[in-house]
């Protein structure tokens, strides 16, 4: 339950930025033709400059969790906090791709750099994506959702190996209201909404920008190093349709468990929606008992295998299927 409160709060702080990569549209007259790599364009667009406050509840089957959403563009800056109102007691602050986390309780603060939120702008300039052969855009009607009317899109995958989503953007400033993910059955697995927004919010900036000091914290910086698969010794054999590589980092054992010894290395993946991370470290049998998959609670789910000496985990908002193909695909260099 622990667990799930903390990514709970995660996916808060990743809808409040960019809505899971697909969160917010400009608003468009009903029935228009709108090609879905330009609606993926509004909605980086759209959620970059809203400003607004707001209660956001992310549910999922019998769980709950919720959090206080600050969010303002000044300039070329954006600045953002999200504070959980249930679980353990945190807040995060954003400033552009500068992320620090904050504990209260014990008094530390973990600050990183997460170049990931760049992820889906960045696929889109791409000579080479194919977004479009692997969702369809639809749009399915207006409903008034937290007290504002909003568009309701559909964004539906054509394969069973990614997710699809509901999405209701609000009508005149197109920031998104709700979000539902979706099985391959079209069953919700996690619904996110706002339970309470203010739209072009009077948000102090300085303030905002004050929430940000860490002074009277311990500060935790986790090392991340920029490497590839390749000069890990690392290899895909076979690719997952749709995925593309967009970065491989090393975290220190510190980072990870201060018990390995050695670091581990997160090549990650996306189709411009959905992000898969395939992680992998020394064997440790004390630690690694089981191979399998766990459903991590709403649409998360991870798969751990063993691959000779090596313990590699797939974690990601996407079917069990699609862990299992990257999973299988993973191969030490030879």
């Amino acid at each position: 339950m622990k667990r799930w409160f903390g990514q709970c709060l995660a996916l808060l702080a990743i809808c409040a930025n960019s809505l899971l990569f697909h969160g917010s549209v400009f608003a468009q007259p009903a029935g228009a033709d709108l090609t879905l790599n330009a609606w993926l364009n509004r909605v980086h667009q759209a959620a970059r400059q809203s400003v607004y406050t707001g209660t956001f509840v992310v549910s999922s089957g019998n769980n709950m969790a919720s959090a206080r959403i600050w969010h303002v563009c000044d300039g070329t800056q954006q600045l953002e906090r999200v504070e959980s109102l249930s679980g353990t007691p945190r807040a995060i602050f954003r400033r552009n791709d500068q992320v620090v986390t904050f504990f209260p309780q014990s008094r530390v603060a973990v600050a990183e750099v997460r170049e990931s939120l760049g992820i889906f702008p960045n696929l889109l300039k791409s000579a080479d994506t194919s977004i479009g052969d692997f969702y369809r855009l639809k749009l399915l009607g207006v409903e008034r959702i937290a007290g504002f009317d909003a568009d309701v899109f559909e964004l539906a995958p054509n394969d069973r190996l990614r997710y699809g989503y509901r999405v209701w953007s609000e009508k005149k400033t197109g920031l998104i209201v709700q979000l539902q993910t979706l099985d391959v059955n079209s069953k919700v697995l996690e619904q996110a909404a706002f339970s309470e927004l203010q739209l072009d919010a009077p948000v102090n900036v300085g303030k905002l920008s004050r929430s940000g000091s860490t002074e009277g914290y311990r500060v935790l910086r986790p090392d991340l190093q920029k490497t590839t698969a390749d000069a890990q010794g690392w290899v895909l054999q076979r690719t997952v349709d749709g995925f593309k590589a967009m970065g491989c980092y090393q975290r220190p054992a510190a980072a990870t468990s201060p018990n390995n010894g050695q670091n581990t290395m997160q090549w990650v993946f996306s189709d411009g929606v959905a992000t898969v991370s395939l992680f992998v470290e020394t064997y440790d049998s004390r630690r690694h008992a089981r191979e399998g998959v766990t459903d991590m609670g709403g649409a998360t789910h991870t798969l751990t295998r063993r691959i000779d000496n090596w313990w590699a985990t797939a974690i990601g908002e996407v079917p069990a299927e699609t862990l299992h193909a990257f999973a299988q695909a993973l191969e030490r260099k030879k």
